[in-house]
């Protein structure tokens, strides 16, 4: 049956031609405007039961719904509302009598509405137990292959963005509460090579709709990312949930296509699937294990897992400054740089790499207690020299254990790059062909430490990553950062509140929810030991088919999450 708006149904039966006439007679005409809402409420003030009128008739429904809450199996029955609290949103001039207060909603309440031109009109509330006409497929999901559908409502389609050959698959789907869907894709294996429809009934089993489930490769924004499409992939306890029981000694992570590398110091490093975070396995480092031996990790663009020892406390490699690199989760510790640390800097607290080892690549270490920093480059696979060049940046204060350099570049050493690092305590921009800062955002409160960076180009858009740490038992920094740096122009001012609040910087494409300090990522809200040594990571990383951009972060002792973001043009 067709439905209209209290506003339009009841401004209609309040119009009069030339005097009072009969509901069924009466012209529609919105512009007289009467109640424009009506809401029954339970004695508490809880609840929410919100009435409609029905075309051709003098009736005001209250629609209950037959479960309650709608996300509940709880069956409603008419005695619960015989006493129901009654409110009404008005037109200014226009009044209802008797005055709206308690109604029993199982019998029969007649009202009078009386509009602007003092024109009355009788109706009759009442209160209905009807069943859900809400028939959305939310969520797509094929769990086995990590494809998300994109859904767009107003076509009912659902792309599934894959150059591969799917299949015929189980999938994951949310319906609106209480709807059904045929044939059920969670027990029925269907073949989404193919275009497949699925039809989701309401609950009243009457409404429904069609959705048409297709492989195919959408349009692109011209830039960047869609708004509104982060997507939690996961959250995940480093001590309960992947078993790493070794408090503070986690300070790094390889994100490297299908995995997320995590290492512990003098332990073997587990790797987790990148979409779940479900712990897959474990690397036997072998001879590069050791405390201060595989001291910090991360990945290339290829898939390699590259980990640093700590020069020159290291002494089982004679103080050298030592990177191996793994060819993905089966491989392999391989020498890649050996350098002889003299005059025995302090080097592999951080070090980061920007592009693939086994092509074109800057490697950058940063130098404790310095404003310079550690720099190789690979051409063709080949380390150019196992001597690095020093860099030394110009703006920051001396940095102490805390910094991170990542350039924007793989091949360009002239290419500008980003430094964030404590005792500045902030982002920095640098000039990359004079080593001088560009630009800083604000610094934080020197309580925290911003000691981790990464960089990646998403879509023809830039953006820089990086994260707060709180290595007390108290305080809120442990949040991360997305930053679009396409711009130098709007580098600049505070990316949140000294505490925490987002401030609204239009650099700030996103950042890890904040609710005051309720819940977190950091050992603090999971109640684990204090982060001590400060130590954090974030990783970006680019879907083989250009359309996804996934952000991982992970704080010491806390947690590891991945979120997924794109760039579809819906």
């Amino acid at each position: 049956m067709k439905k209209y708006t209290i506003l339009q149904l009841i401004a209609a039966l309040c119009l009069l031609l030339g005097g009072c006439q009969d509901v069924e007679t009466v012209v529609p005409d919105v512009a007289a405007v009467g109640i424009s809402s009506i809401t029954a409420t339970f004695e508490d003030g809880s609840g929410n039961f919100k009435g409609i009128v029905e075309e051709g008739k003098n009736e005001i429904i209250i629609v209950i719904p037959y479960y309650y809450p709608e996300n509940t199996d709880n069956v409603m029955t008419m005695d619960k509302f015989t006493n129901m609290r009654m409110s009404a949103s008005l037109a200014d001039n226009v009044t209802i009598s008797p005055a709206l207060l308690y109604m029993d909603l199982t019998k029969e309440n007649v009202v009078t509405v009386k509009n602007q031109r003092k024109e009355s009109n009788r109706y009759i509330v009442k209160g209905e137990i009807r069943k859900s006409t809400a028939c959305l497929l939310e969520e797509f999901n094929l769990p086995g292959l990590g494809i998300s559908g994109v859904i767009d409502q107003d076509k009912k389609t659902v792309s599934l963005v894959s150059t591969d050959n799917i299949g015929e698959v189980l999938a994951d789907v949310t319906l609106s509460y209480h709807a059904t869907i045929s044939p059920d894709p969670r027990t029925v294996a269907l073949n989404y090579d193919e275009d497949v429809q699925l039809t989701v009934t309401a609950h009243d089993g009457v409404t429904k709709s069609v959705y048409t489930v297709q492989k195919r490769l959408p349009e692109k924004l011209n830039v960047g990312i869609r708004k509104g499409s982060v997507k939690e992939l996961f959250i995940k306890k480093l001590n309960a949930d992947l078993g790493i029981t070794t408090a503070n000694l986690t300070g790094g992570m390889a994100a490297i296509g299908k995995y997320i590398v995590l290492n512990t110091r003098a332990e073997k490093s587990i790797y987790i699937d990148a979409k779940t975070g479900e712990k897959v396995g474990e690397i036997d480092l072998g001879a590069i294990t050791g405390n201060l031996i595989n001291f910090n990790t991360t990945g290339d663009e290829a898939g390699n897992i590259l980990i640093c020892n700590l020069s020159p406390n290291d002494a089982a490699n004679n103080k050298y400054f030592k990177i191996w690199k793994i060819a993905g989760v089966t491989g392999t510790p391989q020498e890649l740089i050996s350098y002889e640390n003299t005059p025995q800097y302090e080097l592999g607290r951080k070090f980061s790499v920007r592009g693939s080892v086994d092509g074109d690549a800057i490697i950058t270490a940063p130098i404790v207690n310095t404003t310079a920093f550690a720099r190789w480059t690979i051409v063709g696979g080949q380390v150019t020299s196992q001597t690095p060049e020093i860099v030394t940046v110009t703006g920051p204060t001396v940095w102490g254990l805390h910094c991170d350099v990542i350039y924007t570049s793989a091949t360009d050493v002239n290419s500008d790059y980003f430094v964030v690092s404590y005792a500045d305590n902030t982002a920095a921009w640098v000039n990359g062909a004079t080593n001088v800062t560009r630009q800083k955002l604000d610094p934080l409160n020197t309580n925290f430490y911003c000691n981790t960076v990464d960089y990646v180009e998403f879509n023809k858009g830039k953006y820089m990553s990086y994260a707060w740490v709180n290595p007390w038992t108290w305080g809120d920094a442990d949040r991360v950062f997305m930053l679009n740096v396409s711009s130098l122009a709007n580098y600049t001012g505070a990316v949140a509140t000294e505490w925490g609040w987002d401030s609204g910087n239009p650099v700030v494409e996103w950042a890890s929810p904040y609710d005051g300090g309720v819940t977190g990522f950091g050992p603090k809200y999971i109640g684990q030991p204090a982060n001590g040594n400060g130590t954090a990571d974030v990783a970006f990383r680019v879907s083989d088919n250009g359309y996804y951009l996934y952000l991982y972060f992970m704080f010491t002792n806390g947690c590891i999450a991945g979120y997924q973001f794109d760039c579809i043009d819906l």
